[in-house]
């Protein structure tokens, strides 16, 4: 991807918008990048994938109520949480077949753990196939 604008700079010459990014930056913090890059090109496919699922896994206990200590309720959003499900189901399902069983079935248990933690969470239940990813997943109840 070129970030040469089409638009000439107003001196007439074109301009490399890079240099303007990369000139106020300081040469360590340049480096800093440049080695998380090449660090993130090292990790596999599967280990993003499952580490993404996680975090939204995390995220939808919490906003189901699931968070431990005193204030657990006050987190609790299933607005939010509806959304983080289907996310979630949505890799899960696609990326399945990829990451393999070994990966692919404690991701779908954990899945299933929070779209029945939903429900119970939820004061008006959805119909079966309507919960927060079920349209990927079939009904879980």
């Amino acid at each position: 991807m070129s970030t040469e604008s089409a638009n000439p700079h107003p001196t007439g010459t074109t301009h490399d918008a890079t240099q303007d990014v990369t000139q106020d930056v300081p040469h360590d913090e340049q480096e800093r990048v440049a080695q998380q890059t090449r660090d993130i090109s090292e990790v596999p496919a599967v280990e993003v994938i499952t580490t993404a699922a996680i975090h939204l896994m995390s995220a939808a206990a919490v906003k189901c109520g699931l968070a431990e200590g005193p204030d657990a309720a006050d987190h609790l959003d299933l607005d939010e949480a509806r959304r983080l499900i289907n996310a979630l189901a949505g890799l899960v399902t696609a990326s399945a077949p990829d990451l393999g069983s070994q990966h692919a079935a404690p991701l779908r248990d954990g899945l299933k753990s929070l779209q029945l933690a939903f429900r119970e969470a939820s004061v008006i239940p959805d119909a079966p196939g309507q919960g927060p990813g079920e349209k990927l997943t079939g009904s879980v109840v």
